[in-house]
């Protein structure tokens, strides 16, 4: 019976849309037939005047043009890993959307131009970190205060004991395969936890060059492949965590890591629903207060070292709780942080993967032994943090999740495993487990090597 009344009223609906005028049908396509976030009308006239560009030897790097090419192909690829069956729930949109276009470059089936003018655009312009600025800004003031700074003090331990048990475990399956310990901890489990390419796998081969007398060049091609398959098996764990959430939600705060138990006025809810009633000029200045705040955390990174991003997260969360913004002008950063991760994650995906994502050292180091190391040590790690993470009162599956950004591929891998594990309002807590937990581990790593071949 169901069936039929589903079936009689999906033919009224059409009979409506026929009845409707030619550019009330149009509009209707428009409103709902969409690639990502793009009405499909508008990807089609993007993908011609594209190809146009490219035919003629020439696509510009300009941000005009850019916004048009990495939306066109972010979304397409994000739009083909959603609709795999089964990995489609599991993060394949992510992992499509960083990996083929990688795929794509190496067997020349992306036009050289397009490749030249991301990558000129992605270098020249660091929009990555514009991307990561707004997505912590945004996140944090939609949080809780209580439950923020609650979240912050407790996450160091469950990452602690993650770290501890993943590289016991991944020593223990790498020894059991016949490796050897030198090669398994500094050359496949330490690249894992180095907090990714720029703050992680860069210094460790300009460390292991010094230390060990080798080219830096070789020590950075050993060093790098094992950074990205952590952070690919990190995104497939994060979309498996994101699917157990939904079958059982009562292990899971949905994006908060601590369960809402405050009184008084901190009893409003952890993420503050929008009003809707936002204006233009306090999107913008949510906007600039998430670039300002970055500007903070460069000048702090030069006096005092420090990355930018964990810098600016600092000065973020002190604002939150000492009040220092309106709530007008909070929703307006809430605003900015829902743009972006609806509307940009998938472009920057597809531009990580053509611009700094080699795929030829993805498949080199795709060996049964390094798999076996690789899948065991993060695994443990996550699984680790899940546990921790509920024995002290936290929301397992989403301390999971940052967990899971130990292992991955610096800011970029922290993007792709939120996006699949659903869980971008994590962010600040990502930034802290890949960029602190990572330089801990690569300076600390660096030390014990030169103390103990001197």
């Amino acid at each position: 019976m169901s069936t039929t009344d589903d079936s009689f009223s999906v033919t009224s609906e059409s009979l409506e849309i026929q009845k409707k005028p030619l550019k009330e049908k149009w509009w209707h396509i428009m409103d709902t037939w969409k690639v990502g976030v793009i009405p499909l009308p508008l990807f089609l006239l993007a993908g011609a005047l594209i190809a146009i560009d490219c035919l003629g030897g020439k696509l510009p790097s300009d941000i005009v043009v850019m916004v048009a090419t990495l939306a066109f192909f972010g979304f397409a690829c994000g739009e083909f890993g959603k609709r795999l069956p089964i990995v489609g729930k599991l993060g394949a949109a992510a992992i499509c959307a960083t990996f083929i276009p990688s795929a794509m470059v190496y067997y020349g089936l992306l036009p050289d131009v397009v490749v030249e003018s991301t990558t000129k655009f992605y270098k020249s312009t660091n929009i990555l970190y514009l991307y990561i600025c707004c997505i912590i800004v945004g996140s944090i003031m939609s949080m809780n205060r209580t439950t923020l700074i609650q979240g912050f003090l407790r996450i160091f331990f469950p990452m602690l004991c993650g770290e501890i048990v993943g590289m016991l475990v991944g020593m223990g399956v790498g020894l059991a395969l016949g490796m050897e310990p030198f090669q398994i901890f500094f050359f496949i489990i330490l690249p894992i936890m180095a907090g990714g390419v720029g703050e992680g796998a860069i210094p460790l081969s300009i460390g292991y060059a010094t230390l060990l007398h080798m080219d830096q060049g070789v020590a950075l091609g050993r060093v790098l492949p094992m950074v990205m398959l952590g952070g690919l098996t990190a995104i497939i764990i994060s979309g498996c965590l994101n699917q157990l959430g939904k079958r059982f939600p009562h292990l899971t705060g949905e994006g908060q890591l601590m369960p809402n138990r405050s009184n008084g006025d901190e009893q409003a809810p952890a993420t503050p629903a929008l009003s809707g009633k936002t204006d233009v000029t306090t999107i913008a200045a949510g906007a600039l207060l998430a670039v300002l705040l970055y500007m903070i955390g460069m000048l702090g990174h030069k006096l005092i070292g420090l990355p930018a991003p964990v810098g600016m997260l600092f000065v973020a969360v002190l604002i939150k709780l000492a009040n220092g913004v309106s709530p007008r002008l909070l929703e307006g950063s809430q605003v900015v942080y829902k743009f972006f991760q609806t509307s940009v994650t998938y472009p920057i995906l597809f531009a990580v993967g053509v611009a700094i994502t080699p795929w030829e050292e993805l498949v080199h180091a795709f060996t049964i032994n390094n798999l076996l190391v690789i899948v065991s040590t993060v695994s443990a790690l996550v699984a680790t943090g899940f546990f921790v993470g509920k024995k002290i009162g936290m929301h397992p599956i989403d301390v999971a999740i940052v967990s899971c950004c130990q292992s991955g591929q610096g800011g970029t891998g922290d993007v792709a495993i939120l996006t699949a594990g659903n869980r971008m309002s994590l962010m600040p807590f990502a930034q802290i487990a890949t960029r602190i937990g990572g330089a801990i581990n690569v300076s600390v790593s660096l030390l014990v090597l030169g103390n103990f071949l001197v």
